[in-house]
């Protein structure tokens, strides 16, 4: 294998796409990872010979590139994934994180964590089992989650002598389900991860597929407006003063733009106060720009000295968001203890901690069947229900549909310090 892993010219400024993978148990996720970046040749040298002598060890007569991901010795005894493996690799044309996330349903918390940052869900079918209940769960947490894109991918077709037949018929049970999740851009791609088809290159075992290989849809799919360009969303993270003589009166509010784009010059509402202003400069470290978008990290600087801390927010002058104490949540419950009604948790939400009760819960999502359950009010490990809280101050917010930021909110354990639970806001 070729050592030359060098970043391309240009590396830091190329986009950067973010997907997870997801299917049922032994649906071949990580031999997909292992293979794409195998034959798109992200492997260096001492990798490749660790993976062959790994897989020598375990009596296997060809390389096994799933344990290229699964780390773990516990997931090597298993052949299966457990904890979420991230991966970085680059080709010409973009950077790719890869978050390869366990198919059990016990570690579905661990697919939520892995899928919620993610540009693309990679979501795995074995041609022989067809659509499964993991398959559906799986769709439902990546809209859940709004993931913009979703290619599935059905694996192992060398198995089913890559027929058309089987293909389609998955494509057609599938296409039910994304009808009740309102899944918007849903791709399709026949592929074995085992042989290489469909993968990085065009499958010759399968000429009746008229569509790109994965890695040419990872490496085109269009992701330039799945961030909020509209509404103005900056979270404060810190407050930056020098205090050095070169910038003496030098106060400016450092943080990571989370939607629209920010000028000087534009009129801004500081929030909780209401108070009105303009932005003077956007400063980086490498000196000031003409504007900023999401997700960069940026220092405003304002035209008036105003009390600003962590947890405010700097938002556009005529589009503020959403303020309540009353908050309404879809939640994917992350703790062995289960969620206590009428408990008080911790709450993060952007750069803002507070505290929250919990005062409802609506119903239970029963995923198997894509129906509510409002008779059944306890909300366990992997769990999903819509629930009511409310906040000891009045948060800023959006629906998690419109800005994935400012619309999500970390649920904490007071006693542990444990993020118990994933909320995205109705």
């Amino acid at each position: 294998m070729s050592t030359d892993n060098n970043p391309a010219p240009g590396y830091l400024d190329m986009e950067l796409l973010r997907f997870t993978t997801a299917g049922s148990v032994d649906d071949g996720k990580s031999t997909l990872i292992g293979r794409l970046l195998y034959d798109s040749k992200a492997i260096f040298e001492d990798q490749m010979e660790a993976l062959e002598l790994a897989s020598k060890h375990r009596g296997e007569e060809h390389v096994n590139l799933a344990l290229l991901t699964d780390g773990l010795r516990a997931e090597r005894e298993q052949g299966i994934t457990i904890d979420v493996a991230y991966r970085y690799f680059a080709t010409p044309k973009r950077k790719f994180i890869i978050a390869d996330t366990p198919g059990h349903v016990q570690y579905t918390r661990n697919m939520v964590t892995g899928a919620s940052t993610a540009n693309l869900a990679l979501i795995l079918i074995d041609a022989r089992q067809g659509v499964l209940e993991q398959t559906i769960r799986h769709a439902y947490i990546a809209s859940l989650l709004g993931i913009p894109h979703i290619a599935i991918c059905v694996n192992k077709m060398d198995l089913v002598d890559y027929k058309e037949e089987v293909y389609n018929d998955i494509i057609a049970k599938f296409e039910t389900i994304r009808a009740k999740l309102n899944l918007k851009d849903v791709q399709f791609i026949p592929i074995s991860a085992l042989k290489g088809d469909n993968v990085v290159d065009a499958s010759t075992n399968m000429p009746w597929f008229t569509g790109s290989p994965l890695l040419e849809l990872l490496e085109t799919i269009d992701i330039t407006t799945d961030a909020d360009f509209d509404n103005k969303r900056f979270p404060v993270q810190f407050v930056i003063r020098p205090l050095r003589d070169e910038y003496h009166d030098y106060r400016g509010y450092a943080g990571r733009i989370a939607g629209g784009v920010f000028r000087p010059g534009d009129k801004v509402t500081v929030l909780p106060k209401g108070i009105r202003t303009t932005i003077e400069t956007v400063d980086t470290m490498t000196g000031s720009l003409d504007y900023a978008f999401p997700p960069q990290s940026v220092t405003l600087r304002l035209s008036e000295d105003i009390d600003i801390s962590r947890g405010d927010m700097i938002v556009g002058e005529d589009n503020l968001p959403k303020i309540s104490q009353e908050i309404d949540l879809m939640v994917c419950w992350l703790n062995e203890k289960s969620m206590v009604l009428g408990g008080k948790y911790t709450i993060r939400h952007t750069t803002a901690e507070l505290r929250c009760v919990i005062r409802e819960v609506k119903f239970k999502m029963d995923i198997n069947t894509l129906e509510e359950n409002t008779k059944d009010k306890n909300v366990g490990l992997n769990e999903i229900a819509r629930i009511s809280i409310k906040t000891t101050k009045p948060i800023f917010y959006d629906s998690y549909v419109d800005n994935h930021i400012s619309g999500s909110v970390s649920i904490i354990d007071e006693a542990t310090n444990n993020t118990v639970g994933a909320g995205m806001i109705i």
